[in-house]
């Protein structure tokens, strides 16, 4: 009679089966964000790395007489073309 208040094991194991079954959602979606920022971790090194060499390896690096790289492009047009500010462009043509 009183078998009513009494929770059935059924019950209780579908419960647990739907909160693995979250629990193991959650870790797939975890784990493909984990390797999505990881591949972003890796690019950003790698584009590191690359401005790092444009900017410093042509200065570290002898030009053989002493002059601006071949080309005619000297150090500060290499550093405006990644200026985030336009006006810094028009500046830098100015003084030229």
């Amino acid at each position: 009679m009183f078998s009513f208040f009494q929770p059935s094991r059924n019950s209780h194991l579908r419960r647990v089966m739907t909160l693995l079954e979250e629990a193991n959602l959650a870790r797939i979606e975890h784990q493909a964000a984990a390797e999505h920022h990881g591949a972003l971790g890796r690019m950003y090194a790698e584009r590191a790395k690359r401005l790092e060499r444009e900017l410093y390896g042509s200065t570290h690096l002898p030009h053989g007489d002493g002059h601006a790289p071949a080309g005619g492009k000297g150090q500060d047009d290499k550093a405006v073309l990644y200026a985030l500010d336009a006006n810094r462009r028009l500046e830098a043509q100015m003084k030229n």
